[in-house]
């Protein structure tokens, strides 16, 4: 059975595969926080930075990059094609180093809660765009 898509199908599944990533990335930096509440404001301010530097350096390229790609494609696309093969190995890579830097603990807590916090918010924001995308897109 194969499951086809339309292109602006693809970019909103796109933009919901982007927020509940980040979500759950956001769940696991707030958990964290919670047990290493000390110097808040000092953190607030990190994630912040990260959460620039993600979305501006990374995100937003690859948001252009993958938006031109979907535009361009045909209108009868296969379901997960939001991601090209590169993308998904990207995505394999990073939630394989995500588990196992939590599960071995190689990095404290404290530097966890404000990572996983800017890098959420930066995936959150850049599915919101997708999403946004799909809902403004026009067939040609």
């Amino acid at each position: 059975m194969k499951f086809k898509v339309n292109n602006r199908q693809l970019l909103l599944l796109a933009g919901m595969v982007w927020i509940v990533a980040g979500a759950n990335i956001l769940r696991i930096g707030i958990l964290t926080w919670i047990t290493d509440t000390h110097c808040w404001l000092f953190k607030t301010g990190e994630a912040t930075i990260v959460f620039l530097i993600f979305f501006n350096l990374i995100f937003k390229k690859l948001y252009n990059k993958h938006t031109d790609r979907i535009c361009k494609k045909a209108n009868n696309n296969h379901l997960l094609s939001f991601f090209d093969f590169k993308g998904w190995i990207i995505m394999f890579f990073m939630i394989t180093l995500g588990v196992t830097v939590r599960k071995f603990q190689l990095l404290p807590n404290s530097f966890i809660s404000v990572f996983y916090t800017g890098l959420s918010t930066a995936l959150i924001i850049t599915g919101v765009l997708f999403f946004r995308k799909g809902i403004n897109y026009a067939q040609s």
